[in-house]
């Protein structure tokens, strides 16, 4: 593979994987319901609940990219069949997004819950604020579907797509961190249907990539036949 293809290969993963990681995470509605419970702490507080929250999904995105090419392997999964597996679950978050009110219904989940100390706080920032609630079981599917079909028979195109995952989860992180920490000025700028059309946008896209991914992995099922 030479230079400028690998390097559009490079860009082409970072923007799927970026795409494909918007719906299961959808930082601004896990930032919604996280938001009661920051919303007593000070500036700093928030800043460091809010970097925490963001660490501990960083490590959970990144322990699914390197371990789930080990994890199919060990199960003699092949990499055809995991792409097309993980298209048709990408393809459902995508639609689940499209054909629900999920914010609606967060906002009714925010509206019950009550006030929550600091200890409280700190002790919910990995478990359920990180995961599952920012970082869930379709996070850890996206990219363990991702990362089996990285590999390649040419090794510097396999570290290639599983950088370009990284930093696709470093941005993913990023934007959960803004997500979180800026919560209340972003909610009120964008208001509900702000909200609304930012994850309608991204189900579509989504969708889209499952669709492909799922093309990807028949196509390479159909050579493997031949």
């Amino acid at each position: 593979m030479t230079e400028p293809a690998l390097f559009s290969s490079f860009l082409h993963v970072i923007a799927l994987a970026f795409i494909a990681l918007f719906p299961p995470v959808n930082p601004i509605g896990s930032a919604l319901i996280v938001e009661p419970f920051l919303h007593q702490l000070s500036d700093k507080e928030r800043w460091n609940a809010a970097w925490m929250i963001t660490f501990y999904c960083l490590i959970i995105c990144l322990g699914s990219v390197y371990v789930g090419g080990v994890f199919f392997s060990a199960f003699g999964i092949s990499v055809p069949v995991v792409q097309m597996a993980g298209g048709i679950l990408i393809c459902r978050l995508g639609w689940s997004v499209l054909a629900s009110n999920q914010l609606i219904d967060q906002e009714k989940e925010v509206a019950a819950k009550g006030p929550v100390s600091q200890m409280q706080v700190r002790n919910m920032l990995f478990y359920p604020l990180a995961f599952p609630t920012t970082t869930g079981g379709g996070t850890i599917s996206v990219l363990l579907t991702l990362s089996a079909g990285s590999y390649e028979l040419v090794p510097l195109g396999t570290w290639a797509k599983m950088l370009a995952l990284t930093v696709a989860c470093l941005l993913m992180c990023l934007l959960i961190f803004v997500c979180h920490y800026f919560a209340p000025t972003l909610f009120r700028r964008l208001g509900t249907q702000g909200q609304q059309v930012v994850n309608k946008l991204s189900g579509f896209l989504t969708f889209c990539v499952g669709i492909q991914i799922f093309v990807n992995g028949l196509l390479a099922l159909i050579r493997t036949v031949k």
